[in-house]
């Protein structure tokens, strides 16, 4: 009968670890799906700015014209904070973004198909973003901004 309990005890022990394991396994692939989810709405953001700078410039034809546009933007990601540089490459301008409140390199980011001047960063929830434009002598300036 002795026998019998180190049995029973050691395959407790092992379903205990074996359960642990796919209590890991199914939270971690949660995390996952996730940090996926946040990553693909920042993205999304990008996508949103770049596509309202387009029609912004659209919509500024005549010189010495200035043009503002409110940017519809959530203050937070998954209750993080984010960032939204609007710069100029060699490449041309781009979107780019990260979360936190320093601006720095990130690998998410959308190219804007037109050859402009932009500048400005957008830190959520300091204000709302807005997009001023200015055009003059054929030269379109996009600025990014907080009010």
């Amino acid at each position: 009968m002795p026998t019998i309990i180190p049995g029973y005890v050691y395959s407790l022990f092992a379903a205990l670890i074996v359960g642990s394991i796919i209590v890991y396994c199914c939270s971690l692939s949660a995390l996952n799906i996730k940090n996926e989810a946040t990553n693909q709405q920042l993205g999304n953001i990008n996508e949103y700015v770049a596509a309202q700078t387009l029609a912004l410039i659209s919509h500024t034809n005549e010189n010495n014209q200035n043009t503002t546009q409110f940017l519809d933007i959530p203050t937070t990601i998954d209750n993080q904070r984010f960032w939204i540089n609007l710069e100029n490459l060699q490449s041309g301008a781009v979107v780019e973004s990260g979360f936190g409140t320093q601006v720095s390199f990130s690998e998410s980011h959308v190219n804007i198909p037109a050859q402009i001047l932009a500048s400005g960063t957008f830190v959520s929830g300091s204000g709302r973003a807005v997009l001023l434009c200015h055009f003059v002598n054929d030269i379109v300036t996009i600025m990014l901004t907080t009010v």
